[in-house]
């Protein structure tokens, strides 16, 4: 006898669409969605209001209802080419019919309308000088909801499924161990973080979507029950930060600009991420105390800043005997949390380039004003390995070519950026793993790396499971 038919494990935007999609296939259906965080009502971030984190467990920016999507920039990237991997397992028409329609969803529950980018020529010919420098642009529109109302948007979907008869959330609860039986999944122990007390809730299907912060968990259940992972590239890098004068150019057109360079000396692809007009950089938690950096931005024009900040990250691809991608990129992290006392560094770019560290002097001297006003001044030289520095340090250089400014003793660094996203578990195309009714979908799983990827898989996988109970 199963409990429910579905069980969801992490209520970010994989684990959300996972649930609204099989509601709209089988109004009837039996469905729990659990996370670590909190219910989206009981979401705030303490460091908002007190300039400063208070070391939130688990984290209110990474954990909880919608997940990361909560407080992050609410982009939704409106191309198949951008936020993951999904054309690696379903044909390229499909995977846009697909956004289009997970974004038909988002309008529904409240998305603004405007899409920056879309049918614009002066794309064209931002295009066309990137070429000049040997840089890629990644074309593609972009729905902007921004922190607040991308916020609003994700709780109108709780709100949606709230009212239906067999949906059930529940929050501060984390999963341990698949049952299996049969040599198919037959459910999963939960952990109520409240009581401590641990109880097994029994499903025929059990979808894996506990975002980058749950990736470490679930390359464990992967190793548990032999299902073969592959070693996703590392993303590690750096957020930079300047004026928005600097960048306007590039984000009236596209808000986005997701620029692509390999790098002269070790030919390393580097690439933006993240693009935040008028934003502010932010500090988040991974489990076991690890601060890394980030970065948002509101649609309210009054709440908007006069900097731009976005990843840039240096990707690597590792080979065997190397198979632990996640415990790298945290040990990165930890050494710059190690030499900042447990927060994030800020460096200018001039005094790295000098071969100083930044202190507070130097900081005060910077006509970029830092937003995340924690951040601790010192020297990512002590922090990234050599060829992550160089190839960053390179990929300004060339990127100033089209954002003149850029490569400016001013600039900031912040770090560390790390994407933990790096065990890719081995599934179908309807991301059903090698163990029967095991589905593994969303950032954690290795196979996106935004919010509208995140969405579509949990389309995909519902209407899967939808057809066979």
């Amino acid at each position: 006898m199963f409990d429910y038919d579905v069980i969801v494990v992490g209520a970010g935007p994989a684990g959300i669409f996972t649930a609204l999609e099989m509601f709209s296939l089988k109004p009837d259906a039996r469905l729990l969605i659990v996370d670590e965080g909190l219910h989206i009502d009981h979401r705030t971030c303490p460091a908002r209001k007190l300039g400063k984190c208070v070391h939130c467990k688990p984290c209110n920016i990474m954990s909880g209802w919608a997940g990361a999507g909560a407080f992050s920039d609410g982009k939704l990237s409106l191309s198949e080419e951008v936020g993951g991997n999904l054309t690696d397992y379903l044909p390229r028409d499909q995977v846009q019919r697909l956004i289009q329609y997970a974004d038909s969803i988002y309008l529904a529950h409240g998305a603004p309308e405007e899409v920056h980018g879309l049918n614009d020529p002066k794309v064209e010919e931002i295009m066309y000088e990137c070429s000049k420098h040997n840089i890629k642009l990644v074309p593609c529109p972009v729905r902007h909801m921004g922190t607040e109302k991308g916020f609003d948007v994700l709780r109108d979907m709780y709100r949606t499924l709230e009212s239906k008869k067999g949906f059930e959330f529940r929050e501060r609860t984390t999963a341990e161990q698949l049952l299996v039986e049969g040599g198919r999944v037959a459910g999963v122990y939960l952990k109520d973080q409240k009581s401590g007390q641990t109880s097994l809730a029994r499903a025929p299907y059990v979808v894996a979507a506990p975002g980058r912060g749950g990736a470490a968990w679930l390359a464990s259940i992967a190793h548990e029950h032999n299902i073969s992972t592959l070693n996703n590239e590392v993303d590690i890098g750096v957020r930079v930060e300047v004026p928005n004068s600097v960048m306007d150019h590039l984000t009236k057109h596209l808000y986005e600009a997701k620029m692509i360079y390999y790098a002269d000396t070790f030919e390393n692809k580097v690439r933006t991420f993240c693009m935040n007009p008028g934003g502010l950089v932010s500090e988040e938690h991974y489990e076991g105390g690890i601060a890394v950096v980030n970065g948002h931005s509101y649609s309210d024009a009054k709440l908007r800043t006069h900097n731009t900040n976005f990843a840039m990250l240096v990707s690597t691809r590792f080979t065997k005997p190397f198979n632990q991608p996640i415990e790298y990129g945290r040990y990165i992290a930890q050494l710059g949390n190690m030499l900042t006392g447990g927060g994030i560094m800020v460096q200018r770019l001039g005094d790295l380039l000098k071969g100083r560290r930044t202190d507070e002097s130097r900081l005060r001297k910077s006509t970029t004003v830092p937003t995340l006003t924690t951040a601790v001044p010192g020297d990512l030289s002590f922090v990234l390995p050599h060829r992550h520095l160089m190839s960053i340090i390179e990929a300004l250089r060339a990127f100033d070519n089209v954002a003149p400014g850029l490569y400016s003793q001013n600039t900031l660094l912040y770090g560390v950026e790390v994407k933990f996203y790096s065990s890719k578990l081995t599934v179908g195309d309807h991301f059903e793993t090698s163990l029967p009714g095991f589905y593994a979908i969303g950032d954690g799983a290795g196979i996106t790396r935004g919010l509208m990827q995140a969405s579509c898989s949990g389309v995909v996988v519902s209407r899967d499971i939808a057809g066979k109970i």
